[in-house]
């Protein structure tokens, strides 16, 4: 994906005090596209908790990272994709807890999955880091 071709491209620290205005700008795309409220919500969570698990096992807390977010449409189809230029993650390990296990964290995987189509988890080809790409139907 091209940030030129990019209805949304952003590069932030991996901080999560710079998550709000991530999900504003978000919001404020879906809401243009005339996305509906559910959908909005569903994005702006998957785009969350992807950036949320970049910070904590990609970057584990290091703020200096970054972070690149592209969102494109294809027709009736968004695609989120966000960069890291972290180490690369096992993305086998990469699943949602058992809902059954009563203890905070480890659901962020699990939201992401519910609130999105597709979800594809990969390294880059050309340099160190790692992806998530996301596809969500939308009116």
């Amino acid at each position: 994906m091209s940030a030129k071709n990019a209805l949304l491209a952003l590069r932030f620290a991996a901080d999560p005090r710079r998550l709000r205005r991530v999900r504003e700008r978000v919001q404020v795309l879906a809401e243009h596209l005339g996305c509906t409220r559910s959908q909005v919500s569903d994005l702006v969570i998957a785009v969350n908790e992807a950036c949320m698990n970049i910070i904590q096992h990609a970057y584990r807390g290091d703020k200096s990272g970054q972070i690149m977010l592209e969102i494109r449409r294809d027709g009736a189809e968004l695609e989120v994709l966000l960069t890291d230029f972290a180490p690369p993650v096992d993305h086998r390990a990469i699943r949602p807890r058992p809902l059954h296990e009563l203890r905070p964290g480890g659901l962020g995987t699990y939201f992401i999955q519910a609130s999105v189509d597709d979800c594809v988890y990969g390294h880059l080809a050309d340099r160190v880091g790692n992806y998530v790409r996301m596809t969500k139907k939308i009116n």
